[in-house]
């Protein structure tokens, strides 16, 4: 049985594209498989709270003895996120541009997964991905027009940090479904949306 990891960073609640987005590609993925199980995380209702010097102790430098009941009930969140997502088969990542990069309460969860031993290892050849296997569906939201823009693309640091953490985690099957230029006017949103929609029916046939 498929199960779809459904992740949604966006504080924008109903005015939110990249959450119409991430529900449209469940809903065809779905389609495409009845049987599947459909977890949700809402990471912007819910954010994992941010690595400050205390967190850090038990997150990523791995001591588990005489924690404090903060650190001790963060270091269940973390546990309970990476197994949530080591746990999926699809993941579904709503992601929108802010100031050229990805919202805080989303790297917030990206640093709760980036765990040595559970999603990399470093070897004497370099690092190992340990998550790979899965596919992950971003949904990008951006007010301007990157992909097809040269003199934009080297500010593109939303979907390129994705596809880095993510093939870092040994994934290398991630699709991005953008809708660009969405700041550009009601038109040029309509035109984005109705694009992404396109590309999310082939998910159909691609799934």
């Amino acid at each position: 049985m498929t199960t779809i990891l459904h992740v949604d960073s966006s504080p924008l609640g109903t005015a939110s594209v990249t959450r119409q987005l991430t529900a449209s590609i469940v809903e065809a993925l779905v389609k495409a498989d009845p049987a599947a199980t459909v977890v949700t995380r809402d990471v912007a209702a819910n954010p994992p709270a941010h690595l400050d010097g205390e967190l850090l102790q038990v997150v990523k430098l791995g001591v588990v003895e005489g924690l404090s009941p903060r650190q001790s009930e963060e270091l269940a969140l973390t546990n309970a996120l990476l197994d949530e997502f080591l746990a999926a088969d699809v993941v579904v990542v709503g992601a929108p541009m802010y100031n050229f990069s990805i919202p805080t309460q989303l790297k917030a969860w990206i640093d709760r997964l980036a765990q040595a031993g559970r999603t990399f290892r470093y070897t004497a050849k370099g690092p190992e991905g340990l998550a790979g296997g899965k596919r992950v569906i971003v949904a990008s939201g951006r007010g301007g027009v990157y992909s097809t823009n040269p003199a934009l693309a080297g500010l593109d640091h939303q979907e390129a940090y994705l596809r880095t953490v993510f093939g870092f985690f040994g994934i290398t099957d991630v699709t991005f479904i953008r809708a660009e230029g969405i700041g550009m006017g009601p038109e040029a949103k309509d035109k984005a949306l109705a694009g992404a929609a396109k590309e999310i029916e082939g998910l159909l046939v691609a799934a």
